[in-house]
């Protein structure tokens, strides 16, 4: 079986072992980052507490859908359908 090839994120990431990890799950490499770096400097089990108060999208209105992607500056919002809004927010 031919092994799996090692990305290297590059020096501003500080846990490679995460990113690595979220990037496999299909994560952006921003949000990847984001998320690495904070595991490395608060510890993984600080950042696995934190989460779990927000609604789902599905349970959002498109006005805060639209709102929490103004937020997240995503292009074209303003046009896309409350399915393509929740799938540009969980990609983002």
């Amino acid at each position: 079986m031919a092994e799996k090839k090692k990305r290297d994120p590059g020096p501003s990431v500080k846990d490679a072992e995460v990113y690595e990890a979220l990037r496999d799950e299909g994560a952006s490499k921003e949000k990847a980052a984001r998320i690495a770096n904070a595991s490395a400097a608060q510890g993984r089990s600080a950042v696995g507490e934190r989460g779990g108060e927000a609604e789902d999208y599905p349970d959002r209105t498109v006005e805060e859908l639209r709102h929490r992607a103004a937020e997240l500056d995503i292009d074209g919002r303003s046009s896309m359908t409350k399915d393509e809004l929740i799938e540009a927010l969980r990609h983002h």
